[in-house]
């Protein structure tokens, strides 16, 4: 079975590395979508222990990444992944729910 969101090899491994850096390998990247940001909605990471029992999750080489409902309405088929390039190294987010997207990629309207 597909996962209802794509955590790449590449974000996990990312990931893992903070975990390991931080001394917590408890630790879950959660992902979200709150309300503001440029095109009205967008998107937020955070590292938590603890989850919530409605949380979906997904897990890749071991590490958790969890959505809560609400956001969950608004990444369904997206894609979770990490890039490194001459801008930076962040998280980025494909969403084939977003019908605009701002410059920076944080921000997103459906």
């Amino acid at each position: 079975m597909l996962d209802p969101v794509i955590f790449t090899e590449g974000a996990a491994d990312k990931v893992r590395e903070i975990l390991v850096e931080e001394g917590n390998l408890n630790l879950k990247l959660r992902v979200y979508v709150t309300g503001g940001g440029c095109s009205g909605l967008q998107y937020g990471f955070s590292f938590e222990e603890s989850m919530a029992e409605d949380d979906t999750v997904v897990t890749r080489n071991g590490v958790n990444m969890v959505i809560d409902p609400t956001s969950f309405q608004y990444l369904n088929g997206a894609e979770i992944d990490f890039m490194e390039d001459l801008e930076g190294s962040r998280f980025i987010i494909k969403n084939p729910n977003a019908t605009t997207t701002c410059g920076c990629g944080s921000s997103f309207s459906i």
